[in-house]
């Protein structure tokens, strides 16, 4: 590949679907979490807390140290203001970093990754090489993280195995 990348696949992360329930504005998630969730497809993040918008009332919680219950700490903060599912099994989190990493996401992503539209901090629910993910954007490098389907990770990984060779 012409520009380097590095492939990373995320270990030890905790994972969570956030709901709000209905008639709840993202602004009283935040006050109860003391972190504004994006209010469209985007990325927040505090201390080792991030929120990836997946939807409308709707994030993944992304920590990087869990503590064991955390799930249920983070639901009790919600106070009832909204429902959490813990993921953390659920996923593969893979991290593609550096100046190809662009490149090579846009070769099976059918979203634009341009960095005039999709900078640090954006974030989509796509498809991509085929595979469901959720994409996010970390930094300028760029890194971006992509979370797919526990059960899809080899056939992802095969995907940016074979697309960074062709590159």
């Amino acid at each position: 590949m012409a520009d380097p990348v590095t492939i990373t696949e995320r270990r030890g992360l905790g994972l969570a679907t956030l709901m709000a329930r209905p008639g709840i504005a993202p602004a009283a998630i935040g006050a109860a979490i003391g972190l504004d969730p994006p209010t469209g497809p985007g990325r927040t993040a505090l201390g080792d807390l991030a929120l990836v918008g997946t939807g409308p009332g709707t994030w993944l919680a992304v920590t990087d140290a869990p503590e064991p219950a955390w799930p249920i700490a983070l639901e009790d903060q919600l106070a009832g203001l909204g429902v959490l599912s813990d993921q953390s099994g659920a996923y593969a989190v893979f991290r593609i970093a550096g100046p190809g990493a662009r490149t090579l996401l846009q070769r099976g992503a059918f979203i634009d990754l341009d960095p005039r539209v999709f900078g640090p901090g954006s974030a989509a629910t796509t498809v991509i090489a085929h595979i469901g993910a959720i994409l996010w954007q970390l930094d300028e490098l760029p890194s971006f993280e992509v979370a797919v389907f526990r059960s899809y990770a080899a056939s992802f990984r095969h995907w940016i195995d074979l697309t960074a060779a062709a590159l």
